[in-house]
């Protein structure tokens, strides 16, 4: 399954731009641009499973810091400042990664 198939190519396409420079990134921002905030929470576990690339059951830091190529594969790597920042956003309960509970969560604050 690609993102395209949740998410508007379009939708996907502005929110990545909007924050193209280094250090701009923010979650809330960019889930609304595009457009998880309006979907189903069954569409919102979708989009965890897709940017969960090594399928554990979690989002880690590592594959978080790619997360903007889960979107589309031109999209720029988050600055490590910007990786903490949405894992501490997201990580709950403090084990170091974003769980598909905590994801929903996330996109639910948004």
């Amino acid at each position: 399954m690609a993102m395209t198939d949740v998410l508007s190519a379009d939708d996907i396409k502005k929110a990545v731009a909007a924050f193209a420079a280094a250090d701009s990134f923010n979650y809330k921002k960019f889930i609304q641009l595009v457009g998880l905030k309006a979907k189903s929470k069954e569409d919102v576990k979708k989009c965890f499973h897709i940017l969960d690339k090594d399928k554990s059951g979690y989002i880690e830091e590592d594959e978080l810091k790619f997360v903007l190529k889960g979107f589309t594969p031109d999209a720029r790597d988050l600055t490590d400042k910007e990786t903490k920042e949405f894992l501490a956003a997201g990580d709950k309960d403090g084990d170091g990664k974003i769980g598909v509970d905590e994801f929903s969560t996330l996109v639910a604050e948004a």
